[in-house]
């Protein structure tokens, strides 16, 4: 295992993070709000911890498998989480450490759930701070860091394997740095069209630059308490065609950019994302219709929609209290945050291409029990799946029930309701946000229990790193590599280079 090119890279993207804390510190500055120093003590902290760890590890061995691959990413996601915490800690004060992780592991997983009861009390400097996380979250830190840090593209293909959610991620050009740059040029270009959109409908600058990031991470906090519940029905369309945009994979984007619309339209997880969106907008729309009192149909279908996009998306977002809908509404939402968007989006959850290929593993299982000498190849846009990759995929969808199953039964023994404790499992692992009972749209998190909410930080950090990056970074700090058993060639000289 080459810890030390692992903890060398881990030292330049906590360096990387430290100036990403500047921006609220400059614009705390401006607004006289106080919290400039605790700004600039956070980013002196991330800033020195780099530069120590990049002297004690420094190493020209950076050669990088799968293994460093998985426990770089780990490390990373857990380090930013820390770095995100100490703003909250330094304002608030030391009783906030658990809150302030809390809402740190919530902003850069993008799952929107909060402990702060009333943000609009709260700095601009600090709600930018809040929307950042979710920015840098969205497209992930690796991928980032991977642009922008030349000798992260050693390995960069396994590193983008271990961080980009879904079940592969796309190499658009043979240069991975190349790729990583289109990624997060796209996922820009759309944070820029959201902005300007947002412009257009109304809001003030500092709310539409605010609620662009959140939108396009997929992530839902808002500068509101009502969240998009306080805005005109413009800005809620607006935002729920973000939402959709947003849950598509990216790597579609940039080949749309290219002009090759042919290659969206011919992607069978697209399509079948779209025909969810479309059919549970359908079905919630015809059940509020039927057994609610409604204002309008536009008003109706406008919250339908958006609640559908926003919960599929695993955005968060609220128009309206979904919870105090009818019972089938809320289970068809409840269903949509185990799907969450396409796989290579900002979107959390299983992902569609997952649910899709499960489904006609499924099929293909049904047909072959009555014609057991056909040949029933599983196919995804015109391509076969290796019957290694269904059962990758089977298997996480087992180990997603399992830890939603496990994190359901933790969360009851902490006090919290049936239903409460089996939404805020969802939610956390989805990285949706908001769920239903005690921790619905119109609720935080702060009311939970203080081991409540440790279990759903750790809920939250498995699910953004798809439970394997977890599993194996475990799994491999414990067990020796498999080439130091076997006596790899050149494994040994690599580990007296290290040594020395």
């Amino acid at each position: 295992m080459n810890y030390r090119g692992v903890f060398y890279l881990l030292a330049r993207l906590l360096f990387a993070l430290s100036l990403a804390l500047l921006p609220p510190a400059a614009l705390s500055r401006l607004e006289g709000s106080g919290e400039t120093r605790a700004f600039l003590i956070s980013s002196a902290i991330a800033a020195s911890a780099g530069i120590l760890l990049g002297r004690i590890s420094r190493t020209r061995v950076l050669g990088f498998e799968r293994r460093e691959a998985f426990l770089l990413v780990a490390l990373t996601w857990l380090a930013a989480c820390v770095v995100g915490t100490l703003p909250y800690v330094l304002i608030k004060g030391p009783a906030f450490i658990v809150d302030g992780l809390f809402e740190s592991v919530s902003g850069f997983t993008t799952t929107g759930a909060s402990v702060i009861d009333d943000i609009e009390a709260e700095s601009d400097a600090l709600i930018l701070w809040r929307s950042l996380t979710q920015w840098f979250g969205g497209m992930g830190i690796i991928v980032l860091g991977i642009a922008l840090l030349p000798k992260l593209a050693v390995g960069g293909m396994q590193l983008m394997d271990a961080e980009t959610p879904g079940p592969s991620s796309e190499k658009l050009t043979p240069r991975i740095a190349r790729s990583a740059k289109l990624l997060w040029g796209a996922y820009f270009l759309l944070t820029g069209l959201a902005l300007a959109a947002l412009l257009l409908c109304g809001l003030s600058p500092f709310e539409a630059v605010n609620h662009a990031m959140t939108t396009v991470a997929t992530g839902g906090f808002s500068t509101r308490n009502g969240s998009l519940a306080e805005f005109g029905g413009g800005v809620q369309w607006v935002v729920t065609g973000f939402m959709v945009l947003a849950g598509v994979n990216f790597a579609l984007h940039v080949h749309l950019l290219r002009g090759r619309p042919g290659r969206m339209l011919r992607d069978s997880e697209f399509r079948f994302y779209l025909l969810l969106l479309g059919a549970a907008t359908t079905l919630v729309l015809a059940d509020l219709l039927l057994h609610t009192t409604i204002d309008s149909l536009g008003s109706t279908l406008r919250d339908a929609a958006f609640q559908v996009a926003s919960l599929m998306t695993t955005t968060g977002f609220a128009t309206a209290d979904f919870d105090r809908w009818p019972d089938f509404s809320r289970a068809i939402l409840l269903m949509l945050m185990f799907v969450g968007g396409c796989a290579g989006s900002t979107s959390g959850s299983m992902k569609v291409v997952r649910v899709l290929v499960v489904l006609k593993r499924f099929r293909a299982d049904i047909v072959r029990s009555i014609r057991p000498h056909g040949v029933f190849p599983v196919r995804v846009s015109g391509q076969p799946v290796e019957g290694e990759i269904a059962d990758q995929i089977q298997t996480f969808v087992l180990l997603f029930v399992g830890f939603f199953a496990v994190g359901t039964l933790a969360l009851t023994m902490t006090g919290l309701d049936p239903i409460s404790a089996l939404s805020a499992a969802v939610t956390s692992l989805a990285n949706v946000g908001p769920g239903l009972a005690r921790v619905g749209p119109t609720h935080t998190m702060s009311g939970l229990p203080v081991v409540s909410k440790l279990i759903l930080i750790s809920l939250m950090i498995v699910g953004r790193l798809e439970l394997y990056a977890v599993l194996v970074s475990l799994y491999l700090v414990r067990s020796p590599p498999a080439g130091r058993r076997r006596g790899r060639p050149g494994f040994s000289r690599a580990r007296r280079r290290l040594a020395g």
